[in-house]
Formats: C-alpha cells, sequence, structure tokens
C-alpha cells in the first residue's frame, strides 16, 4: 500500500489521481489532500478518503470544514509547506506556479517520493531539486505526458541515458499552430484559450498557445534526464498521439503513443514501480494519421527564449519562469498583447540574468520576487 499526499487535490490532475485511487484501493492510500480554497470539493474528497491531513491555504475557507476526528488541519501560506513535510510518502504536487517548489523541496526532506505535476519546480529551481533528491536517494516521477513518455521510453528496456542521441518531446502547437507574426500581433486572450486538444487551466493554455510551455518541458527534461538542451529537440504533433520519442545513437527511434488523456500518466507515476492494468480509451491505427513539423521560432518567441535560455545557464531560468507568469497573467486579464509576454520576458533577463547559479532556495525565491515586481512595476508604467 502506497501512502499519498495529494498537493492541489481540487485540480485537475488532483482529481485524476483520486480516480486512480478509486481504481487502485488496494494498492494506493490518501494520507493527505492539499487546495487552496474550493473547500467544497475538498469536504467531498476528506467525506470519501478520509485523510490523516489536510492542508488549506485560505483561512477563512478552511473555516468551513468538518474534519473527521483525528484528522490534522494546516492553514495559511505555509500549509503546503507542513502537510508536503508530515510524513514520508509519495507527494503528488500539481500545484500551479513558484508555490510548488518549497513543498517539493520539504518532501524531499522528508524522504519522500515525487509525483511531479509542477513545472516550476524544476524551471525555477532544478538544480536545486535534482541534488537534493540525488542527496536523499528520493525519486522524482515526471506527470507530464511528454516526460512520462520519456521515462517509459527509457525505463521500459533495458538501455540508458547514455545510448541516448535525442530527446524528442512532441507539441501538440497549442492554439495557434499554423499562424504567422502577423496574425498573432492582435488575438485575445479568447483565441488563445482555444486549445485543439488538451483541456488545461488559463495559465497552462495561454503557455502552449505561445509555446513557453515546450519551452519550460525541454528546461524540465534536461534536469530530469541529465541532457543538455542540444540533446533535446521539438517537433510540433497536432494529433497528439506520439507523446514523445527517443533517438538512440544506432538511429533507431523510440516512441510512446496513447490518446491524450492525462490519466495516463498519473496512473503510471503513482502505481510506480508497477504499471497499471486499468486500460483508458485504446489507441486504434484504423484511419489514424500521424503529421509532424518543425516549430517555428521567429513565430513563437517565447520558445525561443526558453531553448536561449537553457543554453545560458545561471539564473535564466529562474527569470524567465517569473516573468513569464506576470506577463502571462496580465495577458489573461486583457491588460497587455500577444507579443507583449516574450517583450517583457526579455526585458527581464537582461536586467537580471546572471551567469552564476543560484545556490538555495532562498535565492531562487528572492530572484522571483524581484524579476515579478519589476516586470509587474514595467507593465503599470505602460
Amino acid at each position: 500500500m502506497k501512502d499519498l499526499i495529494i498537493l492541489g487535490s481540487t485540480g485537475s490532475i488532483g482529481t485524476q489521481a483520486l480516480d486512480t485511487v478509486r481504481q487502485y484501493p488496494e494498492k494506493l492510500n490518501v494520507l493527505g489532500l492539499c487546495c487552496d480554497k474550493n473547500v467544497e470539493l475538498l469536504q467531498k474528497q476528506i467525506d470519501e478518503f478520509t485523510p490523516k491531513y489536510v492542508a488549506v491555504k485560505n483561512k477563512e475557507a478552511a473555516e468551513k470544514l468538518n474534519l473527521p476526528c483525528g484528522t490534522q488541519l494546516f492553514t495559511g501560506d505555509n500549509a503546503p509547506l507542513e502537510i508536503a513535510g508530515a510524513e514520508r510518502a509519495c507527494v503528488l504536487n500539481s500545484l500551479v506556479g513558484i508555490s510548488g517548489l518549497a513543498p517539493t523541496m520539504r518532501a524531499i526532506e522528508a524522504g519522500s517520493e515525487i509525483a511531479l505535476a509542477n513545472k516550476e519546480t524544476l524551471v525555477a529551481g532544478g538544480d536545486l531539486v535534482m541534488s537534493a533528491a540525488k542527496d536523499k536517494g528520493v525519486k522524482i516521477l515526471p506527470v507530464d505526458s511528454e516526460h512520462s513518455a520519456i521515462w517509459q521510453c527509457l525505463n521500459r528496456n533495458s538501455y540508458g541515458a547514455k545510448e541516448v542521441e535525442k530527446i524528442i518531446l512532441t507539441a501538440s502547437g497549442g492554439a495557434f499552430r499554423g499562424k504567422t507574426k502577423e496574425e498573432l500581433t492582435d488575438v485575445t486572450v479568447d483565441d488563445a484559450l482555444k486549445h485543439p486538444t488538451w483541456n488545461m487551466g488559463v495559465k497552462v493554455t495561454i503557455d502552449s498557445a505561445t509555446m513557453m510551455n515546450k519551452g519550460f518541458e525541454v528546461i524540465e527534461a534536461s534536469h530530469l534526464f541529465g541532457l543538455g538542451a542540444d540533446k533535446i529537440e521539438i517537433v510540433v504533433h497536432k494529433q497528439s498521439v506520439v507523446h514523445s520519442m527517443i533517438r538512440y545513437a544506432d538511429g533507431s527511434i523510440i516512441a510512446q503513443l496513447s490518446y491524450p488523456d492525462m490519466r495516463l500518466p498519473v496512473q503510471l507515476a503513482l502505481l510506480y514501480p508497477e504499471r497499471g492494468d486499468h486500460c483508458f480509451t485504446p489507441l486504434s491505427f484504423d484511419g489514424l494519421s500521424l503529421d509532424f513539423e518543425m516549430p517555428d521560432l521567429d513565430v513563437f518567441v517565447c520558445l525561443k527564449l526558453a531553448l536561449d535560455c537553457v543554453k545560458a545557464g545561471g539564473n535564466a531560468t529562474t527569470v524567465l519562469n517569473a516573468a513569464n507568469e506576470v506577463a502571462v497573467a496580465r495577458f489573461a486579464q486583457r491588460q497587455i498583447k500577444f507579443y507583449d509576454i516574450p517583450y517583457y520576458i526579455k526585458r527581464a533577463l537582461d536586467k537580471f540574468f546572471d551567469a552564476k547559479p543560484l545556490k538555495d532556495l532562498e535565492g531562487v525565491l528572492g530572484t522571483d520576487e524581484k524579476v515579478k515586481k519589476f516586470v509587474a512595476d514595467v507593465i503599470g508604467r505602460k
């Protein structure tokens, strides 16, 4: 029986993780549940799974909960941090933004296995996280469909990273696949949120439209699999059936294929080292067509910025992540235009880039705070 602490239990990944628990009640036990403020759904989860620990960031919302006898409640800004380190377990981190980094570090300190669905953990603090995980002997299990695909291709056979010529990450292309720069000049938030394949939150969907999401995945892959940016390639694949591929040194390619369904990578991470037998929509080759093309870096400027940051090293990806978070939020609030997003990211990189790597969590969070304030101030003066 594997104990689970789910950070972000009321979100998309969290609710799908609980679906996996329902499929495998003899293998998975819900030890802890954590959310921001959606206590209505959280209460239903508590009633069903009776967790030992519950965490809610919003103290006022937490007062509405009716907890079972013996359940420990954490509230306030540090609630995710406290529940993440409450006990050794498998911690599924599906929080959004930089707020997911510190709980990941706390869970690693507790010796917990990490099922990682929070991109910012590795984008902003990848060096710190991977070093801490190595020191503690903690496994980082990817939940992103692309990294799960690479993980399957690597770990389900006898070969290792040293034989890998390239990791090939596939991208749907988001809402603006095939568009020209001129066509994207005046696109709206509503346009950006029309993702053709996946149903995701606002931030991730806009990141997909700018293709920053794929840039973040390159950064994550470099940390997860110990490969430089020169070993990671991106191809646009509109069907989202091939979730990623590996090209070995002899030229052969191994790919992972399935219909787009996040429940599969969630199940793989939670049941590791076993592979579950609950089958989602089986892939049929009858009439199936698979198309691939290279991304246009002149159109998707955010992707180019991300790739440049991987090569630059130092604090570049931390600055990139912080600036992007503010710029995307302001675009979602209709305060700036689509191509203002990479413009403000570039402004932040020009001001804050340092070739020296950040040495600790305080340095990462401090840089994040300074960059966010700078970008917010610059946009405010527009």
